[in-house]
């Protein structure tokens, strides 16, 4: 678990309120690279650190190693995607194919629900999870294949009110009261 410090929410620092063990080996690997910082870090840096996308030479000992490959494991090992090895031209490539299609459609039916049937019209009315969800998708860049099976006109209503969602501004939704500032400190991170 952790807090951020305030400030603008690019420049919201990570606070470690405890480092209990979550069982989940990425998260608790995560839990104790943000102890081990001397200096707090924002919100911005730790994505880039924790993601594998990066590289940061001074900071090499807070990265995670092969995060989608760990990602992947994980998942294979809790049903939900299966190995596979395809040919690519010249090459083998391992893939991860959805093997448990039931999880999935669960998670697209629960974000389709939340801005269809059980749109609320303010985020922090909004289940976190949900909330943290939704924003993860659209960092993924996944959120318009989780409705591409509406029907046009729904597809149009939860497309609209995702794109206002997301285009709230995150300092200004952070600064309300009772809202889950590390969600829209993500947000702002991702929409620099």
């Amino acid at each position: 678990a952790s807090s951020l410090t305030r400030g603008s929410t690019l420049s919201f620092q990570v606070l470690l309120k405890s480092d209990a063990p979550t069982g989940d080996v990425l998260l608790d690997e995560t839990l104790r690279h943000i102890k081990a910082t001397e200096a707090a870090e924002t919100v911005q840096t730790w994505i880039e650190l924790l993601t594998g996308e990066t590289w940061n030479p001074f900071k090499l000992q807070y990265q995670l190693r092969n995060v989608r490959e760990r990602i992947a494991k994980a998942l294979v090992e809790k049903g939900i995607l299966t190995t596979e090895k395809q040919n690519f031209l010249l090459f083998d490539m391992t893939t991860h194919p959805v093997s448990n299609a039931t999880e999935k459609q669960r998670l697209v039916k629960k974000l389709q629900e939340s801005v269809l049937e059980r749109w609320v019209n303010d985020p922090h009315r909004m289940d976190r999870r949900t909330l943290a969800l939704l924003v993860l998708a659209h960092a993924s860049d996944v959120l318009e294949n989780v409705f591409a099976s509406l029907a046009d006109e729904k597809y149009d209503v939860a497309m609209n009110r995702t794109k206002d969602l997301l285009d709230m501004d995150p300092e200004v939704e952070a600064a309300k009261a009772g809202a889950v500032e590390m969600i829209w400190a993500v947000l702002a991170a991702f929409n620099k």
